[in-house]
């Protein structure tokens, strides 16, 4: 019988035509042995090839020959599965894949032993299939030791092209900032995932940033924030007539528009633009500030007055230490505008939480305590004659001590004030001291 014919009739494990034995140990580390046949094993794996060169079986004894293959204990289920695919055509091989670990693991073993068919199968396969997050872990350790031939199976983790990553990010930031809601909910949630991959690709690397943010990036972003603030304003125009048809769309419309603006702030910083927003939103703070504490709104649109401050807090972060830098005049101006309606939102929350422990808009602490703080240190980067405006205002009524509490600005205004009289005191005696030498 030719070997092409025997190939056709011989099974895997058939001792009766076997004239050779593969021996492995299994998870336990007992040895077991399989029954093949030189003439299948030395067509599909060199490995096997130059061990049946070397040693020749005897045709004068009865005695397989036995090949001893050393594999962790751990991996012997691959290396059988390796051996009953050697019996397949490429076709079968190729159909026979049926999850990625154990492809994985039969790659392993595949070019262990050398069976270049079924490497180049299961490299196609694995380059081909989705993988989960654990797998792709585990390829990530593995397919890296396995040598160039394996590289392949990376090609979708490859670094992309600086350009196209760009290209990519400034789609990303247009869908993430776009306004229009032709399909809700589709909209929506492609907007919220599109904001979630922009602030994951700010994110700083220990290595080198995904994007690099030039001009072309900024453009995009300062687009996207004038048609934020322009929806913004158009929602507050309309806020007094679509309140009187639904309050509750008509709050969603404004919550929304802060939500983006939010969004905003959480990824200029990365990109050293929030000067952009501060700015903008400083130009509309009359605005938003002749609109919402209406009377109209006395018990309504409890949300958007929290967001409200939310949104101002970062601003009032940014300006305060220092991370956006604006005249003397511009921060006077902004404090002056937003004070006294936080002054007077605090308190009204407070009690609003007090008279129902289920009222669900409050000022956490975290946001009362930054917002604080950043006024206090707005307040000390002023010139001295503002600081002391300020301070005077916040202590002529008693409610207004409250919140937000000056007083380290206070106890910092006095030791300064102290302070400056002594060096004009002691610079008016060195004038008199010189002029009596004279």
């Amino acid at each position: 019988m030719d070997q092409a014919r025997a190939a056709g009739t011989c099974k895997f494990g058939d001792q009766t035509t076997s004239d050779v034995t593969v021996r492995l140990r299994n998870r336990d580390g007992r040895p077991e042995w399989f029954h093949c046949h030189s003439f299948i094993l030395t067509k599909r794996s060199k490995f096997f090839a130059n061990w049946l060169c070397k040693h020749p079986s005897d045709p004068r004894t009865e005695s397989n020959n036995c090949i001893e293959v050393h594999c962790p204990g751990s991996e012997s289920d691959h290396y059988v599965k390796l051996l009953k695919l050697i019996y397949l055509s490429e076709e079968s091989v190729s159909d026979s894949w049926d999850s990625v670990k154990s492809a994985l693991g039969v790659l392993q073993a595949s070019m262990a032993l050398q069976c270049e068919t079924i490497t180049k199968s299961c490299i196609q396969y694995l380059e081909a299939v989705p993988w989960d997050e654990k797998e792709e872990e585990e390829i990530l350790e593995v397919v890296p030791t396995l040598g160039p031939e394996a590289m392949p199976i990376l090609a979708r983790m490859q670094p992309v092209n600086i350009n196209a990553t760009k290209s990519v990010f400034i789609s990303a930031v247009r869908l993430a900032t776009t306004i229009e809601n032709s399909f809700p909910p589709f909209t929506d949630e492609l907007k919220s995932s599109a904001q979630e991959q922009v602030e994951y690709m700010l994110l700083e690397d220990e290595e080198t940033p995904l994007i690099a943010v030039d001009e072309d990036v900024k453009y995009e972003a300062r687009a996207g924030l004038a048609k934020m603030f322009t929806t913004f304003e158009k929602g507050l125009s309309l806020l007094p007539s679509e309140y009187d048809q639904s309050p509750e769309a008509a709050e969603q419309r404004v919550l929304q528009s802060l939500l983006d603006l939010e969004w905003m702030c959480n990824i200029l910083p990365k990109m050293e633009m929030m000067k952009d927003f501060v700015s903008g939103w400083a130009c509309i703070s009359d605005h938003v500030l002749a609109t919402v504490p209406d009377e109209k709104y006395s018990s309504g649109l409890w949300a958007v007055k929290v967001k409200m401050m939310e949104v101002t807090g970062k601003a009032l972060d940014a300006i305060g230490f220092g991370n956006v830098v604006l005249p003397a005049l511009s921060r006077v101006q902004f404090l002056r505008t937003w004070l006294p309606y936080i002054r007077k939102l605090k308190p009204l929350l407070d009690s609003k939480s007090a008279d129902n422990e289920a009222f669900p808009y409050k000022m956490d602490s975290d946001l009362c305590q930054n917002i604080e703080g950043a006024i206090n240190s707005l307040v000390l980067a002023l010139p001295s004659s503002d600081q002391a405006e300020i301070l005077m205002d916040w202590m002529q009524r008693d409610e207004q001590l409250k919140y937000p509490d000056l007083s380290e600005a206070f106890e910092v205004w006095c030791y300064r004030t102290k302070s400056a009289k002594r060096r004009l005191l002691a610079g008016f005696n060195a004038i008199d001291n010189a002029t009596i030498t004279l």
